[in-house]
């Protein structure tokens, strides 16, 4: 196996490069995209990075084109026949927003009455048969389009509802065994949270406690990320490691791949997904590949297959923590103060908060100060939820109620715990102003102590 520091053929920093020209052309055309090529010809890279980069800039800029041009939809007008649920059905105020796929095009139709009780218990894989109309995208067409709908549905009918794949249906059976474990022995709002913590099913979970995490800055714990892929691999450890090696790794990429199907391919697993696909790639091949240089690979190869991505909030968010996590955490454990079993969670976390400062304040025009108490508090907990519930959750669903109970009872104290931080950070979070004061307070201390024992860092 190559050691860590063996050199590859392209260097880490290239592949960063070579990631952000591509970032750039599909977000702002091939112009902003040529920034990445004078950046490889200033830093006097090889002959074959500096292709690569022009390459980038134009591929990013013509699939930027040709994915806003297959936003908009081909055919409007009336539609009767059977159509494909896309995502698990949302409720929406009094209706049931539910996204369908027709003639491989998305629609988002909102359902009320009879059409709502049908499908509020389906979920996403299933086909229905519908009448009604297709018509175009009103209000926040953006925000539609980045998840690839191209249009708006009116139903006029349902009828009957059939479930999809074998693929579909395996998942399906999961997230309802998980759903009804949850149900039957958690508080309605504890048992929409564990299924997001577990598998980052939020379509249940109330306005309130959505607002509760991101003023606390725990909003990513409902996002399936790459702590999840890992527990998920963790537990077929004893599994995989009976297996041959190119067996496991066939088996390992079948695993992820299934996962990422279960939790409905949100931009977060994809990232963590196709980040623990190509590790286990370079480990079957006896390469070590550091994390940078893989999140790098990733977003290439995601952006490539939906450029669209580039505007997915949730993408930016996890792919800033993970360089963040990646990058800053590493070089700021050594520098902070107190024992190592406080300093590297700390250390995560702020390179963490730094990686998604940036999409954090753009988005949602703040960065909540009580994000790092918070996180402290909360992941290690909600980790162990994760890691819990997903097999108790299962087995709990084959239990009698009183067995189920018990068995979820760990999972039941877990999402409490979370939610009550996610409370309480919350309601003492101040006013982006003071938060703005409070956070370059923070800097300002941290940076003068880490200066004034930086000699502890060995150089």
């Amino acid at each position: 196996m190559r050691a860590a520091g063996e050199r590859h053929p392209v260097p880490d920093w290239a592949v960063v490069l070579l990631a952000a020209t591509l970032v750039l052309s599909v977000w702002q055309g091939w112009l902003a995209g040529a920034v990445g090529v004078v950046m490889a010809l200033l830093a006097r890279a090889r002959a074959a990075v500096i292709i690569a980069c022009v390459i980038a800039a134009v591929a990013g800029s013509c699939a930027a084109q040709r994915a806003w041009q297959h936003a908009a939809p081909r055919q409007l007008g009336r539609y009767v026949g059977w159509v494909e649920v896309v995502g698990d059905p949302a409720p929406f105020g009094n209706g049931l927003r539910v996204t369908v796929e027709i003639e491989g095009e998305r629609f988002d139709a909102w359902l009320y009455g009879a059409p709502r009780r049908k499908l509020l218990n389906r979920q996403g894989g299933d086909f229905v048969w519908v009448d009604g109309r297709r018509g175009r995208l009103t209000g926040a067409v953006r925000r539609a389009q980045v998840r690839h709908v191209v249009g708006r549905f009116e139903v006029t009918a349902t009828g009957d509802v059939v479930e999809g794949s074998a693929l579909a249906r395996a998942s399906n059976r999961v997230r309802h065994a998980l759903r009804v474990s949850a149900e039957a022995s958690m508080r309605p709002d504890d048992s929409a949270l564990f299924t997001g913590l577990v598998i980052g099913d939020d379509a249940r979970q109330p306005d309130w406690l959505l607002a509760d995490f991101r003023a606390s800055g725990l909003s990513h714990l409902t996002a399936v990320s790459g702590q999840n892929v890992a527990f998920l691999l963790a537990a077929a450890l004893p599994l995989l490691r009976r297996l041959r090696p190119w067996w496991r790794w066939a088996t390992t990429l079948a695993l992820i791949g299934w996962f990422m199907a279960m939790t409905r391919f949100e931009p977060s697993v994809l990232r963590a997904g196709v980040m623990a696909m190509l590790a286990a790639t370079a480990y079957v091949r006896g390469q070590q590949v550091r994390p940078l240089r893989l999140l790098a690979a990733a977003v290439i190869v995601l952006v490539l297959l939906d450029p669209l991505l580039v505007w997915s909030v949730g993408f930016w968010l996890s792919v800033g923590a993970t360089a963040g996590v990646c990058a800053v955490g590493p070089w700021l454990e050594p520098r902070l103060p107190g024992p190592v079993w406080l300093r590297l969670p700390m250390a995560v976390t702020l390179g963490a908060q730094a990686g998604v400062a940036i999409p954090s304040l753009l988005v949602f025009h703040r960065l909540p100060i009580v994000s790092l108490p918070a996180n402290l508090a909360a992941v290690p907990v909600a980790g162990f939820v994760m890691l819990y519930g997903l097999p108790a959750g299962l087995l709990a669903s084959w239990l009698p109620a009183a067995a189920m109970r018990v068995v979820m009872v760990p999972a039941v104290v877990g999402t409490r715990w979370v939610s009550l931080v996610a409370q309480v950070a919350a309601a003492v979070e101040p006013s982006p102003r003071v938060g703005a004061l409070l956070w370059s307070i923070s800097v300002c201390v941290l940076a003068r102590w880490m200066w004034r024992h930086r000699q502890r860092v060995p150089i």
